[in-house]
């Protein structure tokens, strides 16, 4: 397997050769030359599979440069009872008949984006002894990567983190998860800004191929082409769990901000998992929603990306929609080129009414938009109807989920977090507080390291060049 670059501009590279990269080095996202093609035979063998071992299977088709026996050993650790609760990782919890959530939320941090992120933190560990390299994380969070990302990396040989937050946006339990921690090789950047800021800033330094080859710039961001991979395994393990018959049709309703959780499910239907629709939610911040009912790509300034109840999704420039825009376009790389000069020149671009609009339904993608009070209802119709609390960003799925769903069609409903990490919105719908896990009663009261500075790319280099001797 080779990985390109979306822009054209990157020579056919291996899998450890792109890993600790981000972006490439033409300022595109990396994709593999092909999507693996798995068949019903396959996915009937996998019924049986454990998390590790589906994993691998998955993980194998895009990472020939590492011996099958090591990255068997790297899924196998990541992937334990001991990490996610259970020897099911990712258990399904059925609502009703055709109904049901993906519980994604049982890992260190109580969020998905553990599912890859912890798997990284072996990755990452693991490639670097290899090469006698260290490597400093450079990311920006909306909330949950941020700390799925320092709690994965904390206290691994040869890694620094760099991570950048829009500073006073994002939930109380999600700012103390990740300004608490005090492992020397984590420092957080409270960006004064809206997430976008943070993300730009990132791109910023990742473009700087000095400064990125002088003190070895990577991220975790979902940019990361191993983040994304890792998290299409879910739809896999899912999908097996619930289809009645390997071959029926399932579809799956997604929040999503940056893009990168539904990428995943795009990238498992085009390897041939069967996928009726990837239903697409967003929040009040409906730039990706726009796209998919009107063909119109248009970013939002920073004023007007709304502050809301399910923060996570408070972003308007989705890094991994470049992707399948790539795929979109026919896995042409200057059309990519060419839409992304009008996304910096005029704030996005417009397909409405051409043949690519008309090519969109082939990709399985329908979409819908949810409000504070559509979160506060489905809160409280979650709990009233099945006796289950979901948090605001599972609840804006569920809200477009239910709409957009074919009744004849199971629907599997992706949860992002435990309610605990936003428990002033659950409070507010239940008048009742979430149960919070033992270890993470207290957080808010601990003692929080921040620097807080404004979005100033050179700023945060210069502060990152200080701590790593430059």
């Amino acid at each position: 397997m080779r990985y390109l670059s979306t822009r054209g501009g990157m020579p056919p590279k291996q899998f450890c050769e792109i890993l600790l990269e981000g972006l490439a080095p033409d300022g595109g996202l990396v994709v593999p030359e092909h999507y693996p093609r798995i068949g019903l035979a396959d996915l009937e063998q996998w019924r049986a599979l454990t998390y590790p071992q589906l994993a691998l299977e998955i993980l194998r088709r895009y990472v020939d440069d590492i011996p099958i026996a090591e990255l068997r050993t790297l899924t196998e650790r990541t992937y334990t009872a001991d990490a996610f609760g259970s020897t099911e990782i990712t258990p399904v919890r059925t609502l009703e008949p055709g109904l049901h959530i993906l519980q994604l939320s049982n890992g260190p941090t109580l969020a998905f984006k553990d599912l890859a992120m912890q798997f990284l933190g072996h990755l990452f560990e693991h490639v670097l002894a290899r090469a006698g390299r260290n490597l400093n994380i450079l990311g920006a969070t909306s909330g949950d990567t941020g700390s799925a990302a320092e709690y994965a990396m904390r206290g691994k040989h040869g890694i620094r983190v760099f991570m950048l937050s829009p500073y006073g946006r994002m939930s109380p339990f999600q700012t103390a998860q990740m300004y608490s921690l005090q492992d020397p090789n984590i420092f957080n950047i409270g960006i004064r800004g809206v997430f976008d800021d943070c993300q730009d800033i990132v791109k910023a330094v990742s473009n700087d191929a000095g400064f990125k080859a002088r003190y070895g710039i990577g991220t975790v961001n979902s940019i990361n082409w191993a983040r994304v991979i890792a998290q299409a395994v879910y739809y896999f393990k899912a999908y097996l769990a619930i289809a009645p018959r390997v071959g029926d049709p399932v579809s799956f309703a997604v929040p999503s901000g940056n893009f990168g959780n539904i990428f995943a499910g795009h990238i498992a239907r085009q390897m041939g998992l069967p996928i009726h629709r990837l239903i697409l939610a967003t929040n009040e911040n409906d730039v990706l929603d726009e796209f998919f009912r009107t063909g119109c790509y248009r970013v939002r300034r920073g004023a007007e990306v709304h502050q809301t109840s399910s923060p996570s999704m408070d972003i308007s420039k989705a890094s991994n929609f470049e992707r399948f825009v790539y795929d979109l376009v026919g896995r042409d790389p200057r059309e990519v080129v060419r839409l992304w000069a009008l996304v910096d020149g005029a704030g996005g671009f417009d397909l409405s009414g051409t043949e690519l609009a008309r090519q969109l339904p082939q990709y399985g993608f329908v979409s819908g938009a949810s409000s504070h009070a559509d979160r506060m209802e489905i809160i409280r119709h979650v709990h009233r109807t099945y006796g289950v609390i979901v948090d605001t960003h599972t609840a804006d799925g569920l809200k477009v989920g239910l709409e957009c769903r074919d009744p004849a069609v199971p629907l599997v409903c992706l949860e992002t977090a435990l309610p605990a990490k936003f428990a002033g919105a659950v409070r507010e719908a239940l008048s009742r507080d979430p149960e919070v896990p033992p270890t993470f009663r207290g957080i808010e009261r601990l003692p929080q390291r921040v620097e807080v500075m404004d979005a100033d790319a050179d700023a945060v280099k210069s502060f990152i060049a200080a701590r790593c001797g430059g």
